[in-house]
C-alpha cells in the first residue's frame, strides 16, 4: 500500500507542479493587468499544493529525499501528471479552457479527499479545495465571456476545445495506483467523480453557447510516465537551474 501510496502522492503534486508552472509562463504577459495577477495567483495556489503533496511523499518514502529534489531530479517519464496539465498555453482560450477542465476535475476530487482514511491527504486536501473554488469560479466566467462574447473569441475557445478535449479522459481513468488507493479508501474512486465533472461542462458550455463535444477517442498515459513532448519543454525550463549547480542555495 505505501508503495501505490507515495505514487498516488506523487500524481497529485506533480498534477498542480506542472500547471502550476505552465500558469506561470502567463505572468507579465497576460492581456490585462487583474487577470495577470489572477492567474500568477493561480500558479503561486498549485505550487503550493505541489509543495505539500511532495513534502508527504517525502515522508513516506522514508528516504532522505526532498520536497526540490523531487520537483527537479526526476526525469520526464517519472512523472505522474496527467497530460492535460503539460498541453502548451497556446493563446488566452486554451489557457483559460485548460484551467477550466482541470478545476472542475480538482475540486470534485478534492472535496472527496478531504474525506479520506489518510488523515495528511485529508487535511492537504480540505485547505486545497478552497483554492480550487476560486480557480473554478474563475475559469468558468471567463470560458462563458469568451464563448459567448465575439466572433473572435467564441472561435478561440471552439478551437481550444478541439484542442484538448481528448486529454480529458484521463482524468476520470485511474491508474493502477489510484486503484489500489481507492480500494483502502484513502481515495475516491474516479468513475464516481465523473459525473460530476460532466455536468459542470455542460452546465458552463450551454451558457458560453459551446457545443459539448460528442464520445470520442481519449488519450492517455501520463499517470504512468508515458507523456507528450511538451513536458519535457516544461521540464527542460523548470529544473535547468538545479540541474545545472546541483544543491545551489539562495
Amino acid at each position: 500500500m505505501t508503495a501505490a501510496l507515495i505514487q498516488y502522492t506523487l500524481h497529485l503534486a506533480d498534477d498542480s507542479l506542472i500547471l502550476g508552472h505552465r500558469n506561470s509562463e502567463w505572468t507579465g504577459h497576460g492581456p490585462i493587468l487583474e487577470q495577470d495577477i489572477a492567474l500568477s495567483n493561480i500558479a503561486l495556489d498549485l505550487i503550493g499544493q505541489a509543495r505539500n503533496f511532495y513534502q508527504y511523499a517525502a515522508e513516506l518514502s522514508g528516504t532522505p529525499v526532498t520536497e526540490d529534489q523531487l520537483a527537479y531530479l526526476r526525469d520526464g517519464w517519472d512523472f505522474r501528471n496527467c497530460l492535460l496539465v503539460e498541453q502548451s498555453n497556446g493563446d488566452w482560450a486554451k489557457t483559460i479552457l485548460r484551467q477550466f477542465f482541470f478545476s472542475a476535475y480538482q475540486t470534485s476530487l478534492y472535496e472527496r479527499l478531504a474525506q479520506s482514511r489518510d488523515k495528511t491527504l485529508s487535511a492537504i486536501s480540505a485547505k486545497s479545495y478552497k483554492e480550487g473554488i476560486y480557480h473554478l469560479r474563475w475559469s468558468s466566467e471567463w470560458v462563458i465571456r469568451l464563448g459567448d462574447g465575439t466572433e473572435e473569441s467564441h472561435t478561440r475557445m471552439k478551437n481550444a476545445v478541439e484542442e484538448l478535449w481528448k486529454f480529458t479522459g484521463e482524468l476520470h481513468t485511474a491508474a493502477p495506483y489510484e486503484e489500489e488507493t481507492a480500494a483502502k479508501g484513502t481515495s475516491p474512486d474516479l468513475p464516481t467523480l465523473r459525473p460530476l465533472w460532466e455536468d459542470k461542462i455542460k452546465e458552463v458550455f450551454d451558457e458560453a453557447g459551446i457545443p459539448y463535444p460528442p464520445p470520442t477517442w481519449m488519450q492517455t498515459g501520463g499517470k504512468e510516465g508515458r507523456h507528450t513532448e511538451q513536458l519535457g519543454y516544461v521540464l527542460a525550463e523548470m529544473q535547468f537551474l538545479q540541474r545545472a549547480y546541483p544543491g545551489c542555495e539562495w
